[in-house]
């Protein structure tokens, strides 16, 4: 189900900010949010979220639960999950541990989408969206890098990449075209702002 979205609690969210990245596939939201997690790794203040996704685990790929579709179904009957979503043909969920983190007042940073966006804001009414930007010809050449998709797919995804970008007005974008040391350089600043607020 293309875009289906399931919200288990719409309504419990703390007052921590929730973070969340959002951009194409191919921005370098993984990279930057892995950049970032090395620089608050002992600070308790700050939770990166693992993703559970119905997608094998792999090398390169973002670090995230791995599911079959009959896990992911088991994980929403048990309430695993404060909101699941579907985009490219896989389901994403968010856990429900991140709500009492939240709800300590401490931040959290997730790799969102941007195709889900309004309903993360209607269920954390807390989060901040960050738009990970990248020149079109640019992302491009890095889909094509990392030689998950066909060409029919990247273009697919480059598509779609332009047709939601129009439907989110971020909080916060960093351009990750040039160095990825000064992009993550400045989520970094902007995850310590959001703290320190």
């Amino acid at each position: 189900m293309p875009g289906a979205i399931h919200s288990a609690h719409p309504a419990e969210t703390g007052p921590g900010p929730l973070i969340v990245l959002l951009g194409p596939s191919g921005s370098g939201k993984d990279t930057l949010i892995s950049g970032a997690r090395e620089e608050f790794v002992r600070s308790g203040e700050v939770l990166f979220v693992r993703r559970a996704i119905t997608r094998p685990a792999h090398a390169g790929s973002e670090d995230h639960i791995a599911m079959s579709d009959a896990e992911f179904d088991a994980a929403i009957d048990e309430g695993r999950f404060a909101l699941t979503w579907a985009a490219n043909g896989l389901r994403y969920g968010l856990p429900r541990g991140m709500e009492a983190h939240l709800a300590a007042g401490k931040a959290a940073v997730v790799n969102g989408s941007r195709g889900a966006w309004g309903v993360i804001r209607r269920v954390f009414p807390s989060a901040v969206a960050v738009e990970i930007s990248v020149e079109p010809g640019i992302l491009a050449q890095r889909l094509q890098a990392r030689g998950r998709e066909s060409q029919a797919e990247i273009e697919a995804r480059l598509h779609r990449a332009s047709a939601l970008t129009a439907q989110v007005e971020p909080d916060f974008i960093i351009d990750n075209s040039g160095s990825v040391e000064t992009a993550r350089a400045a989520l970094v600043a902007y995850i310590r702002q959001s703290v320190a607020q």
